[in-house]
């Protein structure tokens, strides 16, 4: 996960990390992403984040807090590292460089002017009386959840954290992402709906993310996402520094894959159901980033995005799920409490994770419609992630993760064959 919001901690704890992490990367940093990477990189985080590790903040979002700096190698660790001592996770969302990304420059000032339109798209259906039911039970849907399997589950995490480097940087970055593809196709590979499987190759990193696509009958061009990321890391200082990820993101990623195996074996949707492992997210969201800048490029209609990340550990009770309020949309976040209530009827709770706690903060500043279940609240969550602790043991519950394939199997069928969307 590489998100920010909820700590116990008192803040001269987190100067203190952050003071440790400034002295340990300085002699310790590696390249973000290539040997020709910029000496600075531009990132958007939140505001009291980036000054705690004394960065200077250049442009300042006041609606959402959002701030815009220029952080060296050493800062953009240390930022990271400040997040992860807080329990919390990289918390930033790395920009491409460009040498106009200056205060007031056309592009930061578009940069900000998307989140506004997302924070006043919000306001508009909080005020409106849209709240009401928006789904319909459908026995084909409910049928379709009852076939979760939590043996699947715990066989694709314990598949995806037996390789203990996932690191998008790391000296093999696509080992596991070349196995994970494989395994993908091996699953929809008897489905009737010719089910697309590729990689998607990254301009900043090395390694890629993979996109798997069911096109839709009547209506392909309008695409509802499911995505999760792939990557994990070791924030650990010292000692152990295998980086399994279980819950971080091995649980994300295999409540997708679940959900795709059964989805492809449903009848077509009439949207196109389009499901992504995405990579580098603990590098500051770095491959969903770049899709979602392309799919808005290409004036790509998303519908929807669903983000899995993290849904391993149920802190505060099996089946209470999280449901992060920032940087997500109002009418997405009141549709899956609708599906919730029909099909999974888990006990949600609000809570606010930072910006670029997980991928869909890239979907969300595009001005797509995003969401953000989680396994608890950020208090609640595994404070195992990002060390070699992060394994299945006894506090993994696969009935708890198995809540939100049922969701997404749940949104993807329902909404893939509706005209429901976001005004």
């Amino acid at each position: 996960m590489g998100g920010s919001m909820v700590s116990s901690r008192t803040n001269e704890a987190l100067r203190a990390a952050a003071v440790a992490a400034l002295t340990f990367v300085a002699a310790n940093a590696t390249a973000l992403t290539t040997p020709s990477a910029p000496a600075v990189t531009p990132v958007l985080a939140d505001v009291d984040s980036l000054r705690k590790i004394g960065a200077e903040v250049l442009a300042t979002h006041e609606e959402t807090n959002v701030g815009y700096a220029k952080l060296s190698q050493t800062q953009q660790e240390a930022l990271s590292a400040l997040n992860h001592e807080a329990g919390r996770c990289g918390g930033f969302e790395a920009l491409p460089y460009s040498a106009d990304l200056e205060p007031m420059s056309p592009v930061l000032t578009h940069v900000f002017g998307q989140l506004s339109e997302r924070e006043l798209k919000n306001r508009q259906f909080e005020n409106s009386s849209q709240f009401m039911s928006m789904v319909e039970p459908k026995s084909e849907i409910q049928k379709a959840v009852d076939d979760v399997s939590e043996d699947n589950l715990r066989a694709t995490v314990q598949f995806m954290s037996s390789y203990n480097d996932r690191t998008y940087n790391g000296a093999s970055p696509n080992t596991a992402v070349d196995a994970l593809k494989t395994r993908i196709e091996e699953t929809v590979k008897n489905s009737p709906l010719g089910v697309t499987v590729e990689f998607v190759n990254h301009t900043g990193i090395r390694q890629k993310s993979i996109r798997a696509r069911i096109e839709g009958s009547t209506r392909p061009n309008e695409i509802v996402v499911m995505g999760g990321h792939l990557d994990s890391i070791n924030q650990s200082w010292m000692g152990d520094k295998r980086a399994p990820g279980a819950d971080d993101n091995a649980s994300g990623s295999s409540n997708i894959l679940e959900a795709l195996r059964i989805i492809s074996q449903q009848a077509r949707p009439e949207r196109t159901i389009e499901f992504f492992w995405y990579a580098g997210e603990e590098g500051g969201l770095l491959g969903s980033a770049e899709i979602a800048r392309t799919y808005k490029a290409e004036k790509k209609d998303v519908v929807a995005v669903l983000q899995l990340d993290m849904t391993l550990f149920p802190g505060d009770g099996e089946f209470t799920l999280g449901s992060m309020t920032d940087f997500t949309s109002a009418w997405l976040r009141s549709y899956v409490e609708n599906i919730n209530g029909i099909y999974t009827k888990a006990r949600i709770v609000n809570d606010k994770c930072g910006y670029g706690c997980s991928d869909h903060a890239s979907w969300n500043r595009q001005g797509y419609p995003a969401v953000m279940p989680f396994e608890a609240t950020f208090n609640g969550m595994n404070h195992n992630l990002h060390t070699a602790k992060d394994v299945i043991d006894a506090n993994s519950n696969f009935r708890h993760s198995a809540m939100f394939s049922k969701l997404a199997i749940a949104m993807a069928l329902d909404l893939g064959n509706s005209t429901l969307r976001e005004q």
